[in-house]
């Protein structure tokens, strides 16, 4: 297998010969630059991590961010409106959009179908969203949503603590980093993440991350390393920055390719941290 160096002197060679070379096989180059990749974010609904591997997946080309609408999971009716619903164990009416507890009787409650995570973690459901807030809320729902709290309760009153426990740990987990909020915001729009397509990156921003993936792969002292974990880590804020403007204009498709971005740099961002590991 090439090295990337060699991948970048070949690229250059041919670009220079043939300056149409790099766009019409920019498949290959960007097959180079991801099959080493390990995407970390959160994925929906089941895992936190992508990986590639050349041996058990779709061709590169057949990755990327695809666009289908689902009319019966209307994303907007999930961060507004109330369902009213009885308590399970006194049969009294739950006021509250997102009941946990029946103010009747205290007894837990079993999760709301189809309730956002924004809802669940009361949160406004904007990408700008207040994180400090979010994490108040999220200790505030653990200890009180906590099984060990439930020991001595029935057992539907135990199986209903667990589940708004996960739930909660899984809906904190997806709003607290902005690239698994933006991924979710998508999601509730009808967007999803789908392996085995087109991603629609251009060659000039993978030649780019071969340049940073080999920059790191060289880097021989933590100074180095730093250097490009601070120039990813002023990358991603400013994307973020973008992204939060494009949803705030309701540009979903920008927002997409934005997102689709930042996982590149994400996932840089934790091969820096594994190199700095390195050094200690």
């Amino acid at each position: 297998m090439l090295s990337l160096n060699s991948l970048r002197i070949l690229c250059s060679s041919r670009a220079a010969l043939h300056p149409n070379w790099l766009m019409t096989n920019r498949v290959s180059v960007f097959k180079a630059v991801t099959c080493s990749t390990h995407w970390t974010s959160t994925s929906f609904p089941n895992k936190d991590t992508w990986h590639c591997d050349v041996n058990s997946r779709a061709p590169v080309k057949d990755r990327g961010l695809t666009y289908s609408t689902k009319q019966a999971n209307s994303p907007r009716s999930y961060c507004t409106g109330q369902i009213k619903q009885n308590c399970w164990n006194c049969k009294q009416s739950l006021d509250k959009a997102q009941a946990f507890f029946c103010v009747s009787c205290n007894a837990v409650q079993p999760p709301e179908e189809g309730a956002s995570y924004f809802k669940i973690m009361d949160c406004d459901c904007t990408f700008a969203l207040d994180t400090k807030k979010l994490q108040k809320r999220y200790l505030q729902l653990q200890r009180s949503l906590h099984p060990d709290n439930f020991s001595q309760k029935s057992m539907k009153e135990q199986e209903y603590s667990e589940s708004q426990s996960s739930l909660v740990n899984k809906a904190y987990k997806t709003l607290h980093k902005p690239l698994s909020r933006g991924l979710y915001m998508l999601e509730l729009e009808g967007m999803s993440i789908e392996e085995g397509t087109d991603s629609g990156a251009d060659a000039e921003f993978l030649m780019e991350l071969m340049e940073i993936n080999e920059a790191l792969d060289e880097a021989q002292t933590p100074e180095e390393t730093n250097k490009i974990a601070q120039d990813t880590k002023g990358k991603l804020a400013d994307l973020t920055e973008r992204t939060d403007a494009a949803l705030r204009k309701g540009d979903f498709q920008t927002a997409k390719a934005l997102l689709a971005q930042m996982k590149y740099h994400a996932n840089i961002e934790e091969k820096v941290k594994e190199k700095l590991s390195q050094f200690m």
